[in-house]
């Protein structure tokens, strides 16, 4: 629990922790208490008070004002009724029709728990024509509650069941639940104990299901502990008035403390518990007089009597009882209790020997016990149950209906469906069939294709080492050492070109080639020629990666006159070096070629930006790869070449 703040400090901060109710500076002002959160404690009144004159908006100006007025009547009926007053002057002003109904809503559940019953009705269904049908189950609750007070038990079990049909129909879970509570209540004053157990039960999983834990929900905790302990359930009882009781500390129910506490005072005396049943009496009477309502005060005292006619101390008991019915006299309207009063006064004087005085009590008793339970009401509640009882039988075959119905076409859906699936199944076997007869022949014609592609590559690549080998012999005549260079140069060219077919025809897949094994290879032959395996370095950073034959063979010419050119300018008088040659997958088929040198750089190398064809070859072979190339001078010379592959 947290800790309580000043109201003054209430104010200012609306609430400390994650249970802000009031924030003007928020988009949701109000966090309505009891709905959108309960985290809050007892100050919440407080809260509400001095925050709603500062909330410019009439509607959240009036929920946070009616709610002040509801809740307040659980700490001080008065002092909540004058909160009603403020609303329905205000509604009025704004001529906001909706709110003064509801504000008159609120008027009257504090009306009838001052005991003015009549005066409740009339504000009540004055009501009625204003407000929205949502808020008619809480509407019709009230009157349930002021014909209950009155004696009027069938009337509020109507207007308890109204709630309940209404609640079903608005999937409003609240109004159901407290439908279910008010029936519970009814029941237990009938006696039905086990019909009104049942009842409070539903009423209490509704309630926790949806997360509500309010002012109902604790009153229903203290119906439920009632029936248990009509029952001689004591155990039970004991475990739902001590959950009642912590809810009503919790939130500052008084009203609903002074109720746990008389019956604690019934149940205790039950169990022969006196000492705790007299401390039970004395927290009612306590609750009672802060709530300054003399129905609760009738009630505790009453208690309190009938634990002295328990306890054989009629003397006592009179005087409680006495002081039970003063406090009732003056225009109470619950026969009920004061039924109880004048039974268990009769009871006192008995066993005090004032016989004549007990006779008059059990008169009065009498009187009033048949004014409420009469046949005409026990035969108009055993009705209206039976007819509910009979709705939702009703409804449980209608909807069984629905379901075998649903039931029904569910399965001829499934055998339609499984009709398909079966012709689908015969139809997809016979393509099955059909496709393997064409993926067999497919084959065949793919190997003896693959066979004739690496045939083809064979020849190209004998043709192509002719070629080279014609190259060879003619450059052997050749004297010019210019004219040799060329030539020499034009070998190794068609030489990269060879090794691409043999790569091809040798491979599994006559469509790729694997580019760190071809470069190898080829800068291999490149040293050899040059006969500088001994001076020259080539180091190889790549990982696998396998280009198409047309990204390939550009590449190839590429890096072999890169590599002709590290050997011829990089490195003079075959000096020492090394050559590296990195490619890397930048993204998604871009790839970065990249060949570096170690060498003396630029200041004595050939410009790659020249006339020679070598350099206007490797150009155009950029432009066919539609590569960027790029040439940087840093401790030797780098040329890198991006590109696509269209693999």
């Amino acid at each position: 629990m947290k800790e309580k703040l000043p109201i003054l400090l209430i104010f200012l901060v609306y609430f400390s922790g994650s249970g802000q109710i009031v924030d003007l500076n928020s988009k949701h002002v109000y966090r309505k208490v009891f709905v959108a959160t309960d985290d809050f404690d007892t100050s919440y009144l407080g809260t509400l008070e001095n925050a709603w004159k500062k909330v410019d908006i009439d509607t959240i100006q009036f929920s946070i004002l009616n709610d002040l007025a509801y809740y307040s009547h659980t700490r001080n009926l008065n002092r909540a009724y004058d909160f009603t007053l403020i609303g329905l002057k205000l509604t009025e002003q704004k001529k906001n029709k909706l709110w003064n109904g509801r504000f008159q809503i609120t008027q009257g559940a504090i009306l009838l728990r001052m005991e003015k019953l009549d005066s409740a009705l009339i504000v009540l269904h004055d009501a009625t024509a204003k407000v929205k049908q949502k808020d008619l189950p809480f509407l019709f609750t009230q009157l349930g509650y002021v014909y209950e007070r009155k004696g009027e038990l069938d009337k509020a079990t109507d207007y308890a069941m109204t709630s309940l049909k209404l609640g079903k129909k608005l999937y409003d879970n609240k109004a159901i639940a407290i439908a279910y509570s008010d029936l519970s209540n009814i029941f237990w004053k009938q006696s039905k104990f086990k019909k009104g157990l049942e009842y409070g039960l539903k009423s209490i999983q509704i309630f926790e299901e949806n997360g509500i834990m309010d002012l109902d929900y604790d009153f229903t905790l203290y119906v439920v502990g009632n029936n248990h302990l009509k029952l001689k359930n004591f155990q039970s009882a004991i475990h739902f008035f001590d959950q009642s009781i912590a809810v009503g500390e919790q939130y500052g129910f008084y009203n609903n403390l002074s109720d746990v506490y008389i019956s604690q005072v019934d149940l205790y005396a039950y169990l022969i518990r006196y000492k705790q049943a007299e401390r039970a009496g004395e927290n009612a009477i306590k609750y009672a007089k802060l709530l300054d309502n003399n129905f609760m005060l009738m009630r505790s005292y009453l208690s309190i009597g009938k634990l002295q006619v328990l306890e054989s101390k009629y003397d006592s008991a009179i005087h409680s009882l006495e002081k039970c019915i003063t406090i009732a006299t003056d225009g109470f309207g619950d026969k009920f209790y004061l039924g109880q009063a004048y039974n268990e006064l009769a009871k006192a004087y008995a066993g005090n020997h004032k016989y004549k005085n007990a006779y008059n009590a059990s008169i009065v008793y009498d009187k009033l016990n048949k004014a409420i339970f009469t046949s005409e009401s026990d035969q108009r509640i055993s009705l209206l149950q039976t007819e509910f009882e009979v709705a939702q039988k009703e409804i449980t075959i209608l909807n069984q209906e629905s379901q075998i119905t649903k039931q029904k076409s569910k399965q001829s859906f499934l055998i339609i469906i499984a009709s398909l699936l079966l012709l689908i199944i015969i139809l997809l076997v016979v393509t099955f069939k059909n496709n393997k007869k064409k993926n067999i022949l497919l084959q065949k014609q793919n190997e003896e294709k693959e066979f004739l592609l690496k045939e083809i590559h064979h020849r190209v690549k004998n043709n192509l080492g002719i070629v080279s080998s014609l190259l060879s012999l003619q450059t052997a005549q050749i004297k010019d050492p210019k004219v040799k260079e060329e030539m020499e140069k034009s070998q190794n060219r068609v030489y990269s070109m060879s090794m691409i077919h043999q790569k091809l025809y040798q491979g599994k897949d006559i469509t790729i080639i694997e580019m760190e094994e071809y470069f190898k290879e080829l800068g291999n032959h490149i040293l050899n020629s040059f006969d500088a395996g001994d001076k020259v370095q080539i180091i190889y950073h790549m990982g696998k990666i396998e280009l198409d034959v047309d990204t390939a063979i550009p590449l190839g010419l590429i890096v072999n006159e890169l590599l002709t050119n590290a050997f011829k300018y990089a490195f003079p008088k075959k000096i020492n070096g090394i050559i590296t040659i990195d490619m890397i997958e930048i993204k998604d088929q871009i790839y970065e070629l990249i060949v570096s040198d170690n060498g003396v750089g630029h200041s004595k190398q050939e410009n790659i930006q020249s006339t020679g064809f070598g350099t206007q070859l490797i150009t155009l072979l950029t432009k066919q790869l539609d590569g960027v190339l790029e040439k940087t001078n840093k401790k030797g010379t780098t040329i890198s070449i991006t590109f696509k592959s269209v693999r």
